[in-house]
């Protein structure tokens, strides 16, 4: 009786996805396979805690479901579908149609239907990118042959949905030509008034409710389940209309505060249920048995592996690619997670008016075996691979130190001032803890000094509705008195100082928007030790600094005084424009300072010498266009675990500094970082760069 209780069943749930993923990412396996093993475990073949057939499971369940989807859509970058959009049709329609004829191969092998086999085929035609953090740590996303897998993703989706949603209608009962054409045009109709009405309607909304992001989150939540609630009004399954809206309000998003919340509350919570639903539908005795025949499961991995194999092939014939080029698309192309578990359940759970699922156990349980054999072999193959992979090298070039700041200065309309309009390196410093604003003004004024800038002081007066509130008043004449303490300090250093008092509701929007009033060049902000770096909570002023900032915000922890360091390291995963930010930053800090660089690069053991030394002579390079006279030395070191080898590293340095960057798989689940486990471990100072959006 109280095991059935729905309190007690969503407290279980809490307790897997709390402890569950994170143990499975430390043996280096994806979290996702625990929450399956632990619906397994936790199901009637288990200790029978947990029971799929609850309304509690069900309800949760089916929101993880096209919240997956959902999220799937918003994860496609349709900027760079834009860019490579003939090339991505091509590869997308490769890697669509190969897997699609391998898998009703194998179901007519098998002796299933036409329908189910063509279902087969539809499963194994999508791919989830979840080696993408992979490629994206590595700095080769504006590769090519990345972009142009990146945006087949959303032709792979789209299909396979679609042949889904046929494939339904069929099994559901009688289908005949003119039924097929009715759910083509309503789908085609309903498409278009999605995608272009909730495009539209978004955007509308988010102009007109300006900062109000609880609403925002809501109307997004709202268009989600509007949409799977009008797809299954015309017949079509609902994770079709998660996954169309995604795309309708992917534009809408952009890289907002709202989008990491709306992810955030699906990765920790939705998502995960549905993962544990999945383990809760595994019959252990019939798995067994499909294991103990492996020819089906066997026939289905090989026909994925193999087909996408040939569509990456044909697509390197195509486009003139390389081999790294080729098996690096073949490798994003091959994880079948999100859509492929989503359609899969669909059809499993799929009666015909005979009693009749569409798919059977067997075919159920090979496709959980697909998976796990994916998502395990796809991001191997992907990092063993592209790390040879090049990028263009123009966005290296930069003809001063200050360029970096003073390019993400400005937005796009910027682009009418004329040619003559420069504002000077301004750096503007939130004043809120007394006991560290010392070495953040110090900090400051050594760059601005060197760039011949200047530093705006903020301080930040939470706002009232009356504005002669007495707590208002007491908020101001504190913040007079920090700033009068600051312009003492500054006049040690000789450079110009414009202070500066807000009144603002919300702390984190009030010191970007006097960052942006200011034209500031960088944003200099104190962290204390025990705040992490991957706080996901709503509130926290430096994750919202970082989204809504248009400069890049240096976040510090400072032990010591900044005029007191003498080495500087700075670990260098990839060739990215960031990096070059925090070269950039380091150089001029030990300009500054008469101080050494060391920029670390931490290599996988596999990457091939000559690829190691290619790196070498690019960071190299990059470090030489330097005018400064600045010791930079290059160090590169061996090692499957980077973060342990930038914490030994680190002791004998005075400052390190990192780049602040977030992961996540198209399925919405958290990757873990090494920066989260370097900003733990390390005894010295940390500046950790942020770009706009970041």
């Amino acid at each position: 009786m109280l095991l059935q209780s729905p309190i007690i069943a969503f407290t279980i749930l809490l307790l897997v996805i709390f402890t569950v993923p994170p143990i499975f990412e430390k043996l280096r396996l994806p979290g996702l396979v625990g929450l399956l093993i632990a619906g397994v475990l936790l199901g009637e073949n288990g200790l029978k805690l947990l029971n799929s057939e609850s309304e509690t499971i069900k309800l949760l369940s089916d929101i993880g479901k096209v919240y997956l989807m959902f999220v799937a859509g918003l994860e496609i970058d349709l900027e760079q579908f834009r860019k490579t959009r003939n090339r991505s049709i091509g590869f997308g329609l490769l890697t669509f149609l190969a897997p699609l004829i391998a898998g009703i191969a194998v179901g007519r092998l098998f002796n299933f239907s036409w329908n189910t086999s063509v279902l087969i085929g539809s499963l194994l035609a999508s791919h989830t990118l979840l080696a993408y953090p992979i490629v994206s740590r590595l700095g080769v996303v504006t590769n090519e042959a990345v972009t142009v897998t990146i945006g087949a993703t959303i032709f792979t989706d789209t299909g396979a949905l679609l042949v889904l949603a046929i494939c339904v209608g069929i099994h559901g009962g009688e289908f005949t030509a003119l039924s097929l054409i009715t759910l083509l045009g309503g789908l085609a109709i309903y498409s278009v008034v999605v995608l272009f009405g909730f495009d539209w309607a978004g955007k509308e909304f988010f102009r007109r409710s300006g900062d109000e992001q609880g609403n925002q989150f809501l109307f997004i939540l709202l268009a989600l389940f509007i949409a799977s609630v009008g797809a299954q009004v015309i017949g079509v399954e609902k994770i079709v209309g998660a996954f169309l809206a995604g795309l309708a309000v992917n534009d809408v998003l952009g890289r907002s505060p709202v989008k990491e919340k709306v992810e955030f509350v699906g990765s920790v919570l939705f998502i995960p249920c549905f993962f544990v639903d999945m383990g809760l539908l595994i019959d252990i005795p019939a798995f067994i048995k499909t294991l103990s025949s492996i020819w089906l499961a066997g026939a289905i991995v090989v026909a994925l592996i193999g087909s996408k194999f040939i569509a990456a092939f044909l697509a390197k014939l195509l486009y003139r690619y390389n081999i790294p080029e080729m098996l690096t698309m073949w490798s994003l192309s091959l994880p079948q997670v999100a859509a492929t578990l989503a359609a899969a359940l669909v059809a499993y759970e799929t009666v015909n008016p005979a009693g009749e699922r569409l798919i059977n156990d067997g075919v159920l349980n090979s496709i959980i075996v697909l998976m796990l054999v994916t998502a395990i072999l796809g991001p191997v193959i992907t990092a063993r691979f592209a790390t040879r992979l090049t990028v263009s090298q123009t966005d290296w070039a930069k003809d001063k130190l200050s360029t970096w700041w003073q390019a993400d200065s400005y937005d796009n309309n910027d682009v009418n001032l004329s040619a003559e309009t420069q504002y000077p390196f301004t750096v503007v410093v939130p004043l809120y803890n007394p006991q560290t604003q010392r070495y953040l003004i110090e900090m400051a004024a050594l760059l601005a000094r060197h760039e011949s800038g200047k530093i705006v002081p903020l301080a930040i007066a939470k706002g009232h509705v009356q504005m002669d509130d007495p707590r208002l008043k007491i908020a101001l004449d504190h913040s007079q008195q920090r700033l009068k303490d600051v312009l003492e300090i500054s006049q040690e250093f000789d450079v110009e100082v414009s202070p500066a008092i807000r009144i603002d509701d919300d702390v984190a929007l009030g010191i970007c928007r006097a960052s942006r009033e200011q034209n500031a060049s960088l944003v200099v902000m104190g962290w204390s030790r025990n705040m992490g770096i991957r706080a996901r909570l709503f509130g926290n002023v430096i994750d919202s600094v970082f989204w809504s900032s248009h400069c890049p915000v240096a976040v510090t922890r400072l032990l010591n005084s900044p005029t007191t360091i003498q080495r500087i390291l700075v670990p260098v995963g990839d060739l990215s424009r960031q990096t070059v930010g925090a070269v950039r930053f380091a150089q001029i800090l030990a300009d500054a300072n008469r101080a050494e660089v060391v920029l670390l690069h931490v290599g996988d053991r596999r990457t091939p010498e000559i690829q190691v030394e290619k790196f070498k002579s690019e960071l190299s390079g990059i470090a030489s266009e330097s005018k400064l006279q600045v010791n930079t030395d290059i160090q590169t070191i061996t090692s499957d675990d980077v973060a342990r080898v930038i914490i030994r590293e680190a002791k004998t340095f005075d400052l390190v500094i990192l780049r602040s960057t977030r992961y996540r798989t198209a399925g919405g689940l958290a990757v873990s970082e090494v920066t989260s486990q370097v900003i733990k471990e390390l005894t010295c100072s940390i500046v950790l760069l942020g770009e706009p959006h970041s």
